[in-house]
């Protein structure tokens, strides 16, 4: 899904995680008392997993203009790591895939392995999002040329699925976006994007007078019901909220290790997107979840990188599955802080230092973070200086290696963004 603000609360879920325009309504709900069921796995109804997505380099990065994308990004296509069932990201996805083919049997159609390169009329237009949105920036999105884009959500195959006819579907995938480097954040992780809909006939024959509100009931109790089978004995309450793909809005929240925790975003359809696909006189539900952050509360990983090391000390930690398993640190070598100050230029924002950053250090840098922000009162001209944490998570990193990266760092960053170093 992709932001409604910048410098805010933003989307981090497929159909839904927005800021609240207004003050949220908050409706509690207790959970039921069970224990966390093991999920079977179970065919999949007419499931979509063929081989890896395979696609040229010069199909990703262009010569054109408005390209931004980046090696460093491109490297990360086709890993699919929501394929790999022993994988911490393929465990959560086929648990909720288990738990919808389960509860629905024969309904849901999933998909698992569409293309990420998809049109911007498809990842923003036909999902509603306005024109002049912030999403839209080259700073937050990554574009192919000015009509292509690396997708930002999963919601970006939405209106394809409904004008195929398809009217219960899961679709799961890797999604790119400009961000931030700590953490919990990282420019590729995956998402799932689940429909339903029903027609006129469905929901009197369900003895409802009102489309919306049976839908709106179908889906919370869908919702919950998976909150259930992922977390175990959780209390649970509905957050009101705004996206523009969805009216009414929802946030599901749980009460987890003491604190409350935001799990999914979602809704029910705006009927312009139904009209829009050839299907007036019906309604849909849709929701929206962010896979690595489930996979980090579940089993307790502390640095989104982890997810793409081929360390089998981590990789050997979980098992195909099996939802109870913790991670286990098996090394804490120590980071090493390099800061840098610079006068701002019109082509510096944070995301495109975070871009530079990447782009020389890769995975080695762990986070970078504003610590000092200043306007010289006379010039009027605003620096900033920025800490750098370089750390991996399988070795030392030897000084020699770390200067040469921050050297490199320091060049590109003023060359590309034309600041002056301080």
């Amino acid at each position: 899904m992709v932001r409604l603000a910048q410098q805010q609360r933003m989307i981090t879920t497929s159909t839904c995680s927005a800021v609240r325009i207004a003050p949220a309504t908050v409706h509690k709900r207790q959970g039921l008392c069970r224990p966390r069921p093991a999920f079977t796995f179970v065919p999949r109804a007419a499931a979509a997993t063929a081989t890896p997505v395979s696609i040229p380099r010069d199909d990703v990065i262009t010569s054109d203009p408005a390209n931004n994308v980046t090696d460093n990004i491109f490297e990360k296509i086709g890993y699919n790591l929501h394929q790999q069932p022993s994988h911490p990201i393929g465990i959560i996805t086929n648990a909720i895939n288990s738990y919808f083919h389960e509860k629905y049997p024969n309904t849901f159609t999933t998909f698992d392995n569409l293309q990420p390169i998809v049109s911007a009329k498809a990842n923003f237009d036909e999902v509603l999002v306005p024109a002049d949105h912030v999403s839209r920036s080259p700073n937050d999105t990554y574009y192919v040329d000015a009509n292509t884009v690396l997708r930002c959500h999963t919601s970006a195959h939405q209106a394809e699925m409904l004008r195929s006819g398809q009217s219960a579907f899961l679709v799961t995938g890797d999604v790119y976006r400009r961000d931030s480097i700590d953490a919990t954040h990282y420019p590729v992780f995956h998402q799932m994007e689940g429909v339903r809909v029903f027609t006129e006939e469905e929901w009197k024959a369900a003895g409802a007078s009102d489309g919306t509100a049976y839908c709106e009931k179908e889906l919370k109790a869908a919702l919950e019901g998976l909150a259930q089978h992922l977390f175990g004995e959780v209390e649970m309450r509905w957050i009101d909220a705004y996206f523009p793909f969805t009216d009414p809005s929802f946030e599901l929240e749980i009460f987890f290790k003491g604190e409350w925790l935001e799990v999914l975003g979602c809704g029910v359809m705006e009927q312009a997107i139904l009209d829009a696909a050839g299907r007036p006189g019906q309604r849909a539900w849709a929701f929206g979840l962010g896979l690595e952050r489930l996979a980090m509360v579940l089993f307790n990983i502390p640095d989104i990188r982890l997810f793409w090391t081929s360390d089998q000390r981590f990789l050997k930690q979980f098992k195909a599955g099996d939802l109870s398993t913790k991670f286990k640190p098996f090394s804490k070598f120590p980071p090493c802080y390099k800061d840098m100050a610079f006068w701002l230029s019109e082509s510096f924002t944070e995301n495109n230092l975070c871009e530079v950053v990447r782009g020389v250090a890769g995975d080695l840098v762990e986070e970078v973070k504003l610590i000092d922000d200043f306007t010289h009162p006379k010039t009027g001209k605003t620096s900033n200086c920025f800490r750098i944490a370089y750390r991996s998570m399988e070795r030392s990193l030897t000084d020699d290696e770390i200067n040469k990266m921050q050297e490199e760092v320091r060049k590109q960053v003023s060359e590309k963004l034309k600041v002056e170093l301080r």
